[in-house]
């Protein structure tokens, strides 16, 4: 009884949300910005969210990521696995934005979703 119990439980918080709020007062970084509008007025270690392309390599883990706004640099740690993303795959990256005092500014990018 003991085990089934603990396996039940163990299985529910398991179980991924199925519903998420998006109305007035969520959080506005799960909304996409453009690349213009964050370099113009994003703030350091901002959470956002780019939809565009990753157009080409730049160091081991830096990235060059262009929305046709505008180019910022990524930088992507962790790849998802198994998936194979090129310059004309759509993604949509998840992270916090960088903005160094006297560096040039990027994303560090915590998850990514390839949506075409």
């Amino acid at each position: 009884m003991k085990k089934t119990i603990i396996a039940l439980a163990l299985t529910i918080a398991a179980l991924p949300a199925l519903a998420q709020y998006t109305g007035p007062g969520a959080d506005a970084a799960a909304q996409p910005t453009t690349v213009k509008q964050l370099l113009a007025s994003g703030k350091d270690d901002q959470q956002v969210v780019l939809r565009g392309h990753i157009t080409k390599q730049l160091d081991d883990d830096k990235y060059q990521f262009s929305d046709g706004t505008g180019e910022i640099p990524v930088k992507i740690k962790h790849w998802p696995n198994g998936q194979t993303i090129g310059e004309k795959n759509t993604v949509e990256l998840s992270g916090e934005y960088d903005k160094p005092m006297f560096e040039s500014s990027k994303l560090k990018v915590k998850q990514i979703k390839v949506v075409q």
